[in-house]
């Protein structure tokens, strides 16, 4: 008798999981393609934006670490920090196989201060959105002022809405790597603006060479920013940062752009006092 639920010797089991950032190695392949061009970014920043030759790094909310392993190959010195243990694990694996290293830490994006300070810190990709009210936001950026030398900057990228921004958004992408593909799948699936959060459920689909594949979902919520409301958040720590530039996700230093309603892939370099 045959049961008609058994998977077929041939086509393994899906496997299923909670959270994509308990799988550092797919969340790190979605972003992968990005790296070269964030890293050729930040030594443009470097030369324009700082006086003194920068040496030491801070990359709060670090993820699986692949601007950290990126610098560090450039010759940087790193202080990594992110809230999730299996994370850091997989970024001194990296670390480690490519005989590289760095201070990592476990630990509060809000509350973290590097000693001794860094010389410039970065934050892209709507990390800092992740901090959902306005008292973590400021308490961030404090932090991050205290962990820089003067004259250091920071370097903070998110998105902001746009005030006709549709609520109802979904994208889609996929990504490669040694024979593993993976498919993402990012909906909003609750949008407010009243209490300034949106939730985002992502769904990742990666198919291993074997032919296993792993399946899981998140959902988190992230803080909403239009522009104005993140000129009116920088503003609240202008007595330690001063605003030096802002560019776009396109990653191009020589393009300067001001705070308007065209503003929505933001880069914000913040320079301490």
């Amino acid at each position: 008798m045959t049961n008609a639920n058994r998977p077929s010797p041939s086509k393994p089991a899906d496997s299923e999981s909670n959270s994509w950032y308990d799988h550092p190695q797919y969340f790190d392949m979605v972003f992968r393609d990005e790296t070269p061009n964030e890293v050729a970014f930040f030594d443009d920043v470097f030369q324009r934006y700082v006086k003194r030759k920068v040496t030491r790094l801070y990359e709060p909310g670090c993820g699986s670490g692949r601007l950290v392993a990126a610098m560090a190959a450039k010759g940087y010195d790193l202080v990594a920090l992110d809230n999730n243990s299996a994370m850091l694990a997989y970024l001194r694996k990296r670390l480690s196989r490519r005989k590289l290293s760095g201070e990592l830490v476990l630990g509060d994006m809000t509350t973290h201060q590097c000693r001794p300070r860094v010389d410039a810190a970065m934050c892209t990709f709507n990390t800092f959105r992740h901090l959902t009210d306005a008292e973590s936001a400021e308490r961030h950026l404090r932090s991050v002022a205290a962990s820089l030398r003067k004259g250091g900057v920071y370097i903070l990228g998110f998105h902001c809405i746009p005030l006709d921004a549709d609520p109802d958004c979904t994208e889609r992408w996929k990504a490669s790597h040694a024979g593993t593909d993976v498919s993402v799948t990012l909906r909003v699936v609750d949008f407010q603006r009243r209490t300034r959060l949106e939730t985002l459920r992502v769904s990742i689909k990666a198919t291993k060479p074997s032919g296993k594949v792993e399946r899981f979902r998140s959902e988190f919520p992230l803080r909403l920013y239009t522009p104005s409301q993140a000129q009116s958040l920088l503003a609240s720590v202008e007595d330690v940062f001063e605003l030096a530039g802002i560019h776009d996700f396109d990653c191009d230093v020589d393009i300067d752009r001001v705070i308007d309603e065209d503003l929505t892939d933001a880069v914000f370099i913040l320079r301490k006092r």
